[in-house]
C-alpha cells in the first residue's frame, strides 16, 4: 500500500457523517446523459416531460448516482486504499433532480468490520444521500466498500 494514502479502513468510524461536493445540474447535462444512457421521454424531451407526472425535464436517477459517485471519489476514494465494493444494498430515488438544482452528498458510516477471510482488509458500510439546494434528500444509497487496513 502506498504510504501517502490519506484514508484507510481505520479512518472510518460508525456514526461519522460529513457533507461534501457541489454540482449544479444543467439542462445540457441531463439531455446528454439521457440521450446516451436513459432515453426516456422525461429525460430527453422538454415538451414530452411536461406531460408526465414530473411536469418537466428531470435527470435520470442513474445520472444522479453518477454525480454522487464523482463527488465521493473527489472527496475521499481517490485518496484512499479502497479496493472496490461488493455492491449496493439499495438505491432510492426520492425526488426528481431538475435543471438548475445544486446537489451535494452526505455520507454516514453505518458500520465497520474486519474481513475474517482477508485480515488485511475491512468493510465500511455507509449510507450516501444526495441533497439539493433545499436540503431535500433526492437520492439515497446504501452499500459497503472494501479498504486495506493501515495496520495489519
Amino acid at each position: 500500500m502506498k504510504p501517502e494514502l490519506k484514508y484507510c479502513w481505520e479512518d472510518f468510524v460508525a456514526g461519522q457523517t460529513k457533507e461534501f461536493g457541489n454540482r449544479i445540474v444543467s439542462e445540457d447535462d441531463i439531455l446528454s446523459f439521457a440521450k446516451e444512457y436513459d432515453p426516456q421521454p422525461f429525460h430527453v424531451n422538454r415538451e414530452a416531460a411536461e406531460q408526465t407526472i414530473f411536469k418537466g425535464l428531470i435527470a435520470s436517477g442513474w445520472q444522479t448516482c453518477s454525480f454522487m459517485m464523482r463527488m465521493i471519489c473527489d472527496e475521499y476514494l481517490l485518496d484512499s486504499s479502497c479496493q472496490g465494493s461488493p455492491g449496493l444494498d439499495f438505491v432510492k430515488w426520492l425526488k426528481p433532480v431538475r435543471p438548475g438544482d445544486c446537489i451535494r452528498v452526505r455520507s454516514t458510516v453505518l458500520e465497520t468490520r474486519s474481513m475474517n477471510s482477508k485480515p488485511h482488509l475491512g468493510l465500511v458500510s455507509s449510507r450516501w444521500e444526495c441533497l439539493n439546494q433545499n436540503n431535500d434528500v433526492v437520492t439515497s444509497m446504501q452499500g459497503s466498500l472494501i479498504f486495506i487496513k493501515r495496520t495489519q
